[in-house]
């Protein structure tokens, strides 16, 4: 008997070798989109920002502002796989999502919801409803521009974010150009970027959060509906 002879494949071994490769070795990143939607079909969830403390934080600042301003009604950009949404109260709700399986989950989730809508969003096409735009009083980003790597796919968001907003934009988010080595963040100073393009929109107050990202809350200047 030799030593090639011992050395026989011990079963699982080959499979761990496997897993270890992938781990090491992920799918590659193609785009913002695609990351989303792999990573919630393969049962992934919103992320840590959205559970637990940080979940509740969001929930409790958003409970509070809506009923100190009377918001009436909320289209969401990027509602994830709903989590903090089921801790929020909305008296009307659309939320978007570029994860079809994101949107799905929330469907089931809130069937028996009536106040609550969902559509896919493909990020350049936004939903129009018997020939306007959808729009709402407030408009909500929660750890999202944080995920938008691409120029175009963040603009086209931005844009979005705020033409379809009446009153308020709220954005939870970092607000500085910091490293990250994560294919799929890229943190931004989006501020700026407002200031730049959206100027009949005040940066009434920022809040801090639990972690690197903060609320930024946006006021139309005009202080009503279009």
């Amino acid at each position: 008997m030799t030593v090639k002879d011992l050395m026989r494949p011990i079963p699982g071994v080959r499979q761990l070798a496997s897993l270890r490769h992938r781990l090491r070795h992920p799918d590659p990143f193609t785009g913002s989109a695609d990351y989303w939607e792999r990573r919630y079909a393969g049962g992934g969830t919103s992320g840590s920002g959205s559970y637990g403390a940080a979940g509740r934080y969001k929930a409790e600042f958003l409970n509070a502002f809506v009923r100190e301003h009377d918001v009436r009604s909320v289209i969401e950009l990027g509602c994830g796989d709903g989590h903090v949404l089921s801790l929020v109260q909305y008296p009307s709700y659309v939320g978007l999502d570029v994860s079809s399986t994101a949107i799905e989950t929330c469907l089931r989730q809130f069937a028996d919801d009536p106040a609550k809508s969902f559509i896919l969003y493909d990020g350049f096409s936004f939903p129009e409803r018997d020939g306007y735009r959808l729009t709402a009083d407030m408009t909500l980003s929660l750890d999202v521009i944080l995920h938008l790597v691409e120029d175009s796919v963040f603009e086209a968001y931005m844009t979005d974010l705020f033409k379809s907003a009446d009153r308020y934009v709220i954005v939870y988010s970092t607000n500085a150009a910091i490293p990250d080595d994560g294919p799929h963040v890229r943190h931004r100073d989006f501020s700026s970027w407002v200031a730049r393009n959206f100027s009949q929109w005040h940066l009434s107050q920022v809040a801090k959060g639990p972690d690197l990202a903060d609320f930024f809350v946006y006021e139309r200047i005009n202080g009503g509906r279009r």
